[in-house]
């Protein structure tokens, strides 16, 4: 960096524009790379980087999400380590093939007819980077440093070669197997969905869905039905079985149908009466029932256990397809999954919609209601577009859910499901129908219905390993902590196997190879095995040259997407020909892949991969929990016994200024581009940190964003400002010699160790992975205590007086803390940071290093560290703050000054300390006098009360007892306890030890003085202004009006003035002839003089005073140098 010899001065800062210069000067002089390359190599921290799918435009969820990424790499950066960071592209999956398919104007069963699955899958490659550039541009706009030219994309050859390298592996520990099972589906994708697919955020909805009591006739009765309870009534036409608790209570009743009026006998759990039958019917006599009688008369006929009803035959309740007598199908049979919670305490058993229900059913030998499919198989009475088969007559090809979009307001829309309702009420089959709320699952990609369907697939073995996954789980740093023992936690110990299949066209082929009977599978675990087993496959059917013309085409494509794969025919041991199977990999596998695959291990870069393995910090949504953050650690464990990540930030929702969700449709969404553009990406990201916690939903409103810059980025930028002004004329340059700090001022000295205790404290901050901890401990010291407390105080030695090792301590302080700031907000605000770095050391050259992001994180001297000092200094704070609120309260400015104070003392420290600062207070807040007084004194009356907040929570019952013994302390008892810190209740029950934070003691105010207090300080102002004083007010306001006529004339701050001031009213004279002197000194005049009239005078007010004031410049000042 070439060497200033003045601070830059900016007369109108526009943040947006200095991240432009910044990231210009950031790619012409490689500093992401130099901030790599600069580090060791057996230093390395390793950041895994959870690929987003650029077929969709970012939000300004993403910068929140990409703020927290690089926080904690740079942070690493600037403690020494090697963080390389590889950015990745998440390519397969339904996001994509949707929106393809709505680009196309088709549906998935369109695939291989309208269009081939090699163009359809060439149209997926072609709109999955749609937005690659929007996201690039993003990405460098916002400072997220991350390897753009070098990205891992999953849709790669290299890339799924490790996916199925993994897969073989898996295998081969007989972790992967094929099941008939029940399974979550998503009639609108057309595909099966794994639990944590159908446990990602939003994916359960409250709906109202029309529920149905059936009455299913007892076989050989009159009139007994067992009654069964569904909020899916579209399923009975697939009843073929009903299960009952066998320890469970149940009755017979007599009544009559509600519907039809018709005398029936219902068999229900004896505990679910009251949940079907009126308390008020009770007494009415079944012969005294008259059709459309609201009140519906009812009599217990029979009581038997469950057991007893176990065998029971019924008839079919819709027989479109019956089952042979001899089937076992339409009777009783015991199911432990039965509860008298809800429903009747009889469940309606469906072999094809329920895990439950096919596990009971198939365990009695009880087929399922089944269709032949076209090529002869049994097929469910609903088909994968979620509607009923021809078979199902009355309803055919209606859709069990609303998959149509059809509007559920509209006149005469009736959903399937009351359909069928309608249809029991008419049969005499209905008990009770009605709307039903519940929460419904969702599929997390179309947001339509998924229902439970019977489905060949394969699963990963998750359970095997349940145990060492929740052990793994235990060594991870989670940052919130409850989301790893929570929601993660309970994740594990909840797992069922991962359902891996996925019936579609991009993504990952499954790379398994089965014979038309299934009797024999080869799994393949590489591009080079697959070459090895097709030239077997050649030589086995060599006579087949159609077959090895495909497998040759196939393997020449290397593509090992679809239908590439589907073209080969490999050869089992036994010489039968074995074709793949038809499924796609679920595509949460890739992206839980992408430790190894990034790197195409173990096929290249083993080195690499060890050194990087696992990662040393992740961070996504808390929706990964059940995504990206569950694949990695499953696949990790599962493999290598490892985890795949040591620490991880899970981050929340980024909702609108109310508190909704943000959405286009909602027109609430904000724009992260002109959000940028408008208020530049430091202010953006600093607001997001600071405002909550990474793991906290934010709130985020565009006013915070301002209120940011104008209060941190406007009070630091103001402050260099302030020291440039002054370095410059002064020609400071940090040429000279360090001053030691021991011969500095007591001020310079606060600041100073109040800046290392920051260091210290943002240091372990950033370490914890807590950066809104360290971004408000910088916002606070900046505006507290660098520029509303140590600037303020000092400011006089900045432009008054002879440049001399005084003034040179103050600018060699003031520097170190900008240029420490610059550093400690590096990781959340990179452009300003960077500004401010070099703005300060291309005049000082203190630093090497031509960027803040190659500097080293400060490091805190302890020697520097003066907790006294600062423990003083502090009251002083809280003292004035106080001074000020009470002069707020009363409308008293503070150029007014008071006479005096009277602050109550603890014990003999207290009073030590607030004397060492006592003329620090005085002089902030414009106060004659400070007097101590003892608590005993009796000046001050305070007032105790509980702190209900924390004693609630401990407390909770007892709180009454402790609200009245509190209530009843005295003056000497309340004393007690601010001095030693605790105080022994006595309370009926017990007695308990209070502490400050127990408590909240006040002061009342007395005649002429008004109090408050802040913590262990108590103030009480003398707010009587005298007629003296009232004067002193004039001249300071004076001052400041004079101030402000120089400012507005443009005038040097060391340009020397003459001032008359027109006589008018007694208390302005008087003011002025009183302190000629104060108002000389501080306005840099060499005259002040009172004249009878002005005619070139301005005209101002002050207090409802009018005064008029001219100023004539004495001497133009030569600047220096």
């Amino acid at each position: 960096m070439a060497q200033s010899e003045k601070f830059p001065e900016y007369k109108q800062v526009h943040y947006p524009s200095i991240a432009g210069e910044v990231l210009k000067f950031w790619q012409e002089q490689n500093i992401f790379e130099k901030s790599i390359e600069q580090r060791p190599t057996d230093q390395s921290f390793t950041f895994y980087e959870g690929p987003p799918s650029a077929n969709g435009t970012p939000g300004i969820h993403h910068v929140m999400a990409r703020s927290i990424k690089d926080i904690f790499c740079r942070y690493h950066t600037l403690k020494g380590k090697r963080v390389e960071r590889k950015g990745g592209w998440d390519t397969h999956g339904l996001p994509v093939e949707l929106k393809v398919e709505k680009e196309l104007g088709i549906t998935k069963e369109d695939i291989g007819t309208k269009i081939s699955i090699e163009e359809y899958n060439q149209r997926c490659r072609e709109a999955v980077m749609k937005f690659k550039s929007e996201w690039d541009d993003l990405t460098q706009k916002m400072g997220y440093w991350v390897d753009l030219d070098n990205p891992y994309i999953t849709f790669e050859r290299e890339y799924m070669e490790t996916l199925w390298h993994l897969l073989k592996q898996l295998y081969e520990k007989d972790l992967i197997y094929k099941g008939y099972t029940i399974q979550p589906y998503s009639p609108a994708a057309g595909t099966g969905l794994s639990s944590h697919e159908l446990n990602m955020p939003g994916t359960y909805q409250d709906v109202k869905d029309t529920s149905a009591v059936a009455q299913f006739k007892v076989k050989g009765t009159e009139n007994d039905y067992l009654i069964a309870w569904t909020t899916t009534p579209w399923t009975l036409p697939a009843n073929s079985g009903i299960a009952v608790g066998a320890n469970i209570d149940y009755v017979k009743i007599k009544t009559f149908n509600q519907y039809t009026y018709e005398p029936i006998n219902v068999i229900l759990a004896k505990d679910r009466m009251s949940a079907y039958f009126s308390e008020k019917a009770k007494d009415v006599a079944i012969g005294d029932y008259s059709p459309g009688d609201k009140l519906i008369p009812y009599q217990v006929i029979e009581t038997m256990k469950g057991k007893e009803l176990v065998g029971t035959k019924y008839e079919q309740l819709l027989p479109y397809i019956t089952l042979p007598e001899d089937s076992g199908a339409f009777s009783v049979l015991a199911g432990d999954f039965v509860t008298t919670e809800d429903g009747t305490g009889l469940v309606h058993l469906a072999k094809t919609f329920g895990a439950d229900d096919f596990r009971v059913l198939e365990q009695h030998g009880i087929p399922g209601i089944m269709v032949k499919d076209e090529n002869g198989n049994d097929a469910p009475i609903v088909n994968k577009k979620g509607r009923f088969v021809a078979e199902i007559t009355d309803f055919a090809d209606m859709p069990v859910k609303n998959y149509d979009d059809e509007d559920e307001n509209a006149a005469g829309y009736q959903s399937t499901d009351v359909k069928i309702a309608i249809k029991l009420k008419q049969e005499n089959k209905a008990f009770k129908v009605e709307k039903y709320e519940h929460s419904y699952p969702h599929c997390w990609r179309t947001d339509k219905p998924i229902l439970y369907y019977p489905l060949e697939s394969w699963f990963i073995r998750t359970t095997a390993k349940k145990d060492q996954l929740v052990a793994l789980n235990k060594t991870i740093h989670w940052k919130p902590e409850s989301t790893g023992t929570g929601r993660f936690g309970n994740w594990l110990e909840n797992l069922v196997d991962w359902n891996l299949s996925r019936s579609r066209y991009w993504g990952t082929p499954l790379p398994i190879w089965r014979t038309e009977d299934g009797k024999e599978e080869k799994c393949i675990g590489s591009v080079a095995e697959l070459a090895e087993e097709i030239e077997k496959a050649n030589k086995a059917f060599a006579d087949d040259t159609k077959l090895i013309q495909k497998n040759n085409d196939a393997l020449a494509k290397e593509d090992l997407h679809r239908p590439y794969v589907d073209w080969i025919t490999l050869v089992s041991d036994s010489g039968q020909k074995m074709m793949r199977e038809a499924d796609l990999i679920d595509v949460w596998f890739d992206s839980g892949a992408m430790p190894y695959a990034q790197w195409h291990y173990p096929f290249e870069n083993q080195e690499v991969f060890e050194q990087r393995y696992p990662a040393d910090f992740i961070s996504e949504g808390v929706d990964q929990t059940r995504g990206w953050f569950f694949t990695l650690h499953t696949i990790a464990g599962l493999l290598y016994d490892s985890v795949a990540f040591k620490n991880v930030v899970s981050t929340g929702l980024v909702l609108d200024k109310n508190g909704n969700k943000m959405s286009k449709r909602l027109g609430n969404a904000v724009d992260p581009f002109s959000t940028l553009a408008e208020h530049g990406p430091d202010a953006t990201r600093w607001y997001m940190i600071s405002n909550a916690n990474p793991w906290d939903n934010l709130k985020f409103d565009i006013e915070g964003v301002k209120e940011v810059q104008r209060r941190f980025f406007g009070t630091l930028q103001n402050t260099y400002a302030f020291f440039a002004l002054y370095a410059n004329l002064d020609n400071f340059t940090f040429a000279e010699a360090e001053i030691p700090l021991e011969q500095r001022t007591e001020s310079d000295r606060w600041i100073i160790s109040k800046l290392h205790s920051l260091v210290k404290q943002v240091d372990q901050a950033y370490a914890d992975y807590e950066p809104t901890r360290a971004a408000r401990a910088i916002q606070d010291f900046t505006i507290d205590d660098l520029s509303n407390w140590y600037v303020r105080l000092n400011r006089k030695r900045f432009w008054q007086g002879e440049y001399n090792e005084n003034k040179q301590a103050a600018y060699q302080t003031l520097y170190t803390c900008l240029v420490t700031l610059a550093q400690l907000s590096s990781p959340i605000a990179p452009f300003y940071s960077e500004h401010l770095f070099r703005s300060l050391n291309q005049v000082s050259q203190q630093q090497s290093k031509e960027s803040v992001h190659l500097t080293d994180f400060p490091q805190a001297d302890e020697k520097a560290i003066d907790t006294h000092l600062e423990n003083k200094m502090q009251m002083a704070q809280s003292a004035s703050s106080l001074v000020h609120s009470l002069r707020k309260q009363h409308t008293i400015k503070v150029r007014q000054p008071l006479s005096r104070i009277l602050i109550p003392i603890l014990d003999a420290d207290f009073k030590q300390q607030l004397e060492e600062v006592e003329n620090i207070i005085l002089s902030e807040v414009n106060v004659k006098g400070i007097e101590y007084i003892d608590d005993t004194s009796g000046v001050l009356v305070k007032k105790i009360k509980p702190n209900f907040r924390k004693l609630g929570k401990q407390y909770g019952p007892m709180m009454k007892d402790i609200s009245k013994a509190v209530a009843q302390m005295d003056q000497e008892e309340i004393n007690r306890l601010e001095q030693e810190q605790k105080y022994e209740l006595a309370l009926p029950q017990e007695r308990i030890t209070l502490t400050n934070e127990d408590v909240e003691i006040t002061s009342e105010d007395i005649p002429g003085w008004s109090v408050a207090r802040e913590g262990n300080i108590t103030v009480a102002l003398d707010i009587t202004i005298t007629e003296e004083l009232r004067q002193e007010g004039v001249a300071r306001d004076l001052v400041n009006r004079i101030q402000n006529l120089r400012k507005d004339q443009g005038l040097d701050v060391q340009d020397k003035i003459r001032v008359k001031v027109a006589k008018g009213d007694t208390l302005l004279n008087e003011a002025v002839l009183n302190h000629q002197k104060y108002i000389c000194q501080e306005t840099q005049a060499v005259e002040l003089s009172l004249v009878n009239t002005l005619s070139n005078g301005t005209s101002l007010e002050i207090d409802g005073i009018t005064v008029s004031i001219a100023l004539t410049v004495e001497e133009k000042a030569v600047a220096n140098g």
